[in-house]
């Protein structure tokens, strides 16, 4: 019996190529805080990893206005961002919540202005797959073919697990840079507290390092004794106090 078994070996690798794009996603981004960072990485990964896919971009919107946009090669740039026209396969994909595809862009007819800048810098097929990230900000990730009918459904596939992850892995960025900020301003206001803040001056002092230092050196001493930081400042308050007296 001869059976052929090329169709099931091409989707297993293009599963696998997936896979193993999600894993590099995830490693590149768990860490992040800054959102625009973590775009530039995701299309960078998105274009390396993914055959058939020369560049790729993302657009991202808040509150239905421009928020960020990457590509991962400068010179695509403009077929991303938005305050060139909101014409095109990204902006088609968020407002229908769906996959677009144009796997060959000769005589694409839905976005013309764009279509032909694209042709220009020499992309010839897109696919642009809507990405949710949270409530403020949604975006498209966009992955750009060089050569007419490359772009299959085995792209369309990864495109919609890659769209799926990136909102869940960009979601997590924004919501890391927005307890980074409130992490920043609790600090600030520890420098100005009371027997905190003296506490502060007295390690600055004693070890000659800036202020944020000094608080990490009290944060540390806290969890090594499992007591509040306000009890720690405390103790080494009257501590330096005692001394002082005798």
């Amino acid at each position: 019996m001869n059976l052929d078994t090329r169709e099931p070996v091409l989707q297993t690798l293009g599963v696998l190529e997936a896979a193993a794009l999600l894993r590099e996603l995830t490693a590149g981004l768990i860490a992040l805080t800054d959102f625009d960072e973590a775009l530039l990485a995701l299309v960078r990964v998105t274009r390396d990893a993914v055959a058939g896919v020369r560049w790729c971009g993302f657009t991202a919107l808040r509150a239905g206005e421009p928020a960020g946009v990457a590509a991962s090669d400068e010179g695509l740039a403009g077929l991303d961002d938005l305050r060139h026209g909101p014409d095109s396969p990204a902006m088609s994909a968020i407002h229908r919540r769906e996959m677009v595809l144009a796997a060959d862009l000769a005589g694409e007819p839905r976005w013309p202005a764009w279509t032909a800048r694209a042709r220009d810098l020499g992309v010839r097929g897109v696919i642009s797959a809507p990405v949710d990230i949270d409530d403020q900000v949604i975006g498209a990730i966009n992955l750009y073919a060089a050569a007419p009918d490359v772009l299959t459904p085995q792209h369309q596939l990864t495109a919609m697990l890659l769209a799926e992850h990136a909102g869940l892995l960009l979601a997590a960025v924004r919501d890391r840079g927005r307890q980074l900020t409130l992490a920043g301003e609790r600090d600030a206001s520890l420098l100005h507290d009371g027997v905190v803040g003296q506490a502060i001056g007295v390690i600055m002092t004693q070890r000659g390092c800036p202020p944020a230092e000094a608080l990490d050196v009290l944060r540390t001493a806290a969890s090594s004794l499992d007591i509040p930081l306000r009890e720690v400042a405390e103790r080494l308050v009257r501590t330096v106090s005692r001394q002082r007296d005798t």
